[in-house]
């Protein structure tokens, strides 16, 4: 006979998974956030993305790490999720929780968008243990689908850090960036300067690499729907209000 529910054991990594949501729920942020297109929005897998479904995995090697440094896998990514934002290239802001990278916890996004602009949306984060941690977007970001960052030991030199994403552009406006060239060439950009910048946390550098597979090179019209959403649309068309308040704050 088999063995029964109530006597199986939870897994081992249960409390690394954030409890399954339906909507995303902010907390108290900075005045200077701009707090748009994350609360109340739904996450979003590659299931519901419009787009081209893409693996995208950014990958380095620690080199150079002073001799005597405690860097080993563990400590990478318990300092990656406590210093999680100060890793981003300049004029970008991640505003999470103080305590860093926990499961359940739900962060806004500033980014730069070229051209001078700004785009307002957030992340889920849905595991985080010792090794890795993974988020999941929300409704309106530029892109449906998860990402997990991970740090590990390959036996041939310092600890090898990776950045995983698989995704599909949410909408069309999104999907045509990418086909364009210039969104791939933003977001790769991005997760290259995340890497370096990490690795000079540690003292050391790195030389960070690209490898990708479009999964599946349909679109998925029946989501075309999703362009009500974009993040980068409403965000540009609520700015000004945003500077108006802030204004009239100052006064």
């Amino acid at each position: 006979m088999s063995e029964s529910t109530s006597n199986r054991k939870p897994p081992r990594n249960r409390d690394s998974w954030a409890k399954q949501i339906d909507r995303l729920s902010v907390g108290e942020l900075p005045a200077e956030a701009i707090n748009l297109n994350v609360h109340g929005r739904r996450p979003t897998s590659p299931l519901q993305g419009f787009g081209q479904l893409w693996q995208k995995t950014y990958i380095m090697r620690l080199e150079g790490i002073p001799e005597g440094a405690d860097v080993t896998p563990a400590k990478v990514i318990a300092e990656w999720k406590a210093n999680f934002a100060s890793f981003w290239p300049e004029g970008n802001n991640f505003y999470g929780a103080l305590q860093g990278i926990r499961p359940g916890e739900v962060a806004v996004l500033n980014l730069s968008v070229p051209g001078g602009g700004r785009l307002s949306t957030g992340v889920h984060v849905i595991y985080a243990d010792d090794e890795s941690f993974s988020f999941m977007t929300p409704e309106g970001h530029m892109f449906a689908g998860m990402i997990t960052f991970s740090a590990a030991e390959d036996g041939e030199g310092g600890p090898v850090v990776q950045i995983q994403a698989l995704i599909r552009a949410s909408d069309p406006i999104y999907e045509a960036t990418f086909r364009l060239g210039f969104g791939h060439k933003a977001e790769d950009e991005f997760w290259f300067a995340t890497l370096r910048n990490l690795a000079a946390h540690f003292g050391g550098s790195g030389a960070p690499a690209l490898r990708q597979v479009c999964v599946d090179r349909r679109v998925q019209w029946k989501e075309a729907k999703n362009v009500w959403q974009n993040a980068a649309v409403r965000t540009a068309l609520y700015l000004p209000v945003i500077f108006v308040r802030r204004l009239l704050r100052r006064d």
